[in-house]
């Protein structure tokens, strides 16, 4: 759908907001909280982004973008957006919910992982839902949203923790996920580095994998290597060679097999296909272990096959 730049604004160092409305001042889709948009850019590029306004909102969708030094093309595109533009995104989409039992939630933000969490702590708010929330960043001045999370609803629920303010003044995870409550649960978005640590911490702590859910916005680089493999179509039977440094996506596509795809990196789920047999080689950061080792579903943008052949439902 087509939507058109409202406005854009600055929530922190490097970081613009886009508030997206329709042309004819329309209703958009409804959304809950944590949920993204697909945000289709110059040359067919397409991002996803999260939405980090209240899902109680209909008039619009507020995303926030991070200018990244090592940008691939699309917080590039998105800052040199002007107000008044038009974009196409898709409907929303939602990979990292709330979960409806939880009796307390432990909300945990790293740098630009705020904007799901943020809209995580407006559903709670409104819900008079129990729950706390820990934002860590780089310095103040990379901190967005600071004055909503200032207001008094929020400030005595919310916690910010900047790396240059001093050891002791950092967030120590091992402290805070040490009690355990089977009736809590911990959302965690941020970068690769600040979810594995909190991931780690948790599991060292005990928590249940049950009530642990993570987002990440870019993958940790993957070991190079692996050989060559074969795929097979399970509804033609054509076998289709991949050799080593080319991905599954790239093989089939020369193929003629157009596998959809956004991030191309494991972080979305957009290319998620299913293995009928065979052992993938997951390399990805979007599927959870245990659906990892069930291995009947992979994502070709990225993971490889430890197997001579991976059968997949194409």
């Amino acid at each position: 759908m087509q939507v058109k730049i409202a406005r854009k604004f600055a929530v922190a160092t490097d970081i613009c907001a886009f508030e997206l409305v329709r042309p004819d001042g329309g209703a958009l889709p409804a959304f809950s909280a944590g949920a993204h948009i697909d945000v289709v850019l110059r040359d067919g590029l397409v991002r996803q982004y999260s939405l980090c306004n209240d899902p109680r909102e209909s008039h619009r969708y507020l995303i926030a973008v991070l200018r990244d030094a090592d940008s691939r093309g699309g917080s590039v595109a998105m800052h040199a957006l002007e107000e008044g533009g038009l974009l196409e995104v898709g409907e929303p989409k939602n990979h990292f919910p709330l979960h409806a039992q939880a009796r307390h939630s432990l909300l945990l933000a790293g740098g630009i992982g705020v904007t799901p969490i943020i809209s995580m702590a407006e559903a709670l708010d409104r819900d008079g839902a129990s729950f706390e929330m820990h934002y860590c960043t780089r310095s103040a001045a990379r901190t967005a949203f600071r004055d909503r999370l200032a207001e008094p609803r929020f400030s005595d629920r919310v916690h910010l923790y900047f790396d240059d303010a001093g050891d002791g003044e950092r967030l120590r995870l091992d402290v805070l996920l040490a009690q355990v409550r089977a009736d809590t649960h911990l959302y965690v978005c941020g970068p690769s580095g600040f979810i594995a640590a909190a991931m780690d911490a948790a599991k060292a702590a005990g928590w249940d994998d049950a009530n642990v859910h993570r987002e990440f916005f870019a993958a940790t680089p993957t070991q190079e290597g692996g050989g060559a493999f074969q795929v097979k179509l399970s509804s033609t039977g054509k076998v289709i060679d991949v050799a080593p440094g080319v991905t599954v996506v790239a093989a089939l596509a020369q193929a003629g097999i157009d596998v959809p795809t956004s991030c191309e990196q494991g972080v979305c789920g957009t290319c998620l296909t299913r293995v009928l047999s065979g052992e993938p080689d997951h390399r990805d950061v979007y599927l959870m272990d245990e659906e990892k080792a069930a291995n009947d579903q992979f994502l070709p943008c990225c993971s490889r096959s430890k197997s001579p052949m991976l059968v997949l439902d194409l």
